[in-house]
């Protein structure tokens, strides 16, 4: 049987970046076999992005959704129950031979669920990633994911380590990252369209870059204090796109934070965008998962503003410290990032995210088990 329908579901503007790596890799084997490939994309609409607009899409060379569920935000219980009422309609009137999900958000949980109630086989692309912290949402939501997967594409050694601890052995495929083949592809696009660094006036490694859109910080003033403080202790510029419902938190607490004179709040920036600066920067400071990978591969030492972290192969390698809010720390942490600007990695950690080819070894592996079935 060859591969015929596939349903991929995301909610949120990195997994749409992620699933472009895929639906490309699509794609060519449609052209390269001359077989019938159909792939619907389903937003679930649980993140509204400024920036996903129809120019996103263009300049990105992404498809745009086949169908957009619009469920918007709300708790955790209303979003997911949301989401899950809808896709059923959709994937009972579609009938996909698989449903394509990615990463830990409630979509990923809603897809999961979903398809696996309607016994439609579940692909999950970045499986394995364990934080061991199950007050994260994004945990819970990788684990029921993972457990309900017949596919489970992992992107590391860890991660696989990390599902076969959890007892899952069957459908585990290590692929690499399919982060690393967008940021080859996009990085090269971003070298050509993006004017951010001339907008900006910044030179390259004359500035640090900070992000902060983890709801244990937004939403925590005392957390997003002690962050701030921090960095208007830091001598270099900061750069830190912020997004305005951040600003107006921050502006409303009890005590207002301020803000150090070195940090250059900005909007919030396109993807293509925020590549030009995390390749130019000097220091990353973030409490993103995906933003962590892009400074390795972009050589900038990075320093995340959490407890924890899912890429512990990165700490491992010495070019990323988990330091949380706390001032003295982050301090520290910026002192040391100083010794490494433009690090090198040693020739056997190169590899840890695959070699720029995660989404061909996920399609060819999708077509060989429907193939087969």
């Amino acid at each position: 049987m060859s591969l015929q329908k596939i349903t991929t579901v995301v909610g949120a503007r990195p997994q749409f970046v992620k699933a472009a790596t895929v639906s490309r890799a699509l794609a060519a084997l449609k052209r390269s076999h001359n077989i019938r490939i159909q792939e619907s994309i389903v937003h679930t609409g649980q993140h509204y992005d400024e920036n996903m607009s129809r120019v996103f899409f263009e300049e990105l060379h992404i498809p745009e959704p086949t169908i957009n569920l619009e469920v918007g935000s709300g708790t955790h219980g209303h979003q997911t129950a949301s989401m899950l009422e809808r896709l059923e309609s959709v994937l009972l009137d579609s009938k996909p031979d698989w449903v394509l999900i990615y990463g830990d958000t409630n979509t990923t949980l809603a897809g999961a669920l979903a398809a696996a109630k309607l016994r439609i086989p579940v692909a999950h692309v970045e499986a394995g990633l364990r934080s061991f912290n199950r007050r994260m949402p994004e945990e819970i939501n990788r684990i029921v994911a993972d457990h309900l997967s017949t596919l489970l594409f992992s992107p590391t050694d860890t991660a696989t380590q990390n599902l076969n601890r959890e007892g899952i052995f069957a459908g585990v495929h290590q692929v690499g990252d399919v982060m690393y083949d967008s940021v080859l592809f996009n990085t090269k696009l971003a070298e050509f369209s993006s004017k951010i660094m001339r907008q900006l006036d910044l030179a390259k490694a004359s500035f640090y870059l900070a992000t902060i859109h983890r709801a244990e910080n937004t939403d925590d003033p005392e957390r997003m204090r002690a962050i701030l403080s921090a960095f208007a202790q830091i001598e270099q510029t900061i750069i830190l796109p912020m997004h305005p419902r951040t600003r107006i938190r921050n502006t409303v607490a009890k005590e207002p934070i301020k803000i150090g004179r070195n940090v250059k709040v900005i909007e919030p920036v396109s993807y293509l965008d925020m590549l030009m600066l995390e390749q130019n920067a000097r220091v990353i400071l973030t409490d993103s998962g995906g933003v962590q990978k892009e400074a390795y591969w972009f050589r900038v030492p990075c320093i995340t503003l959490r407890e924890e972290t899912e890429w512990v192969e990165l700490v491992q390698a010495g070019c990323n410290q988990v330091v949380g809010p706390d001032p003295s720390m982050i301090a520290a942490a910026a002192a040391r990032a100083e010794e490494m600007i433009h690090f090198e990695v040693p020739s056997d950690a190169t590899q840890l995210y695959g070699d720029g080819h995660s989404a061909e070894r996920i399609v060819a592996i999708l077509y060989e088990a429907t193939a087969g079935a």
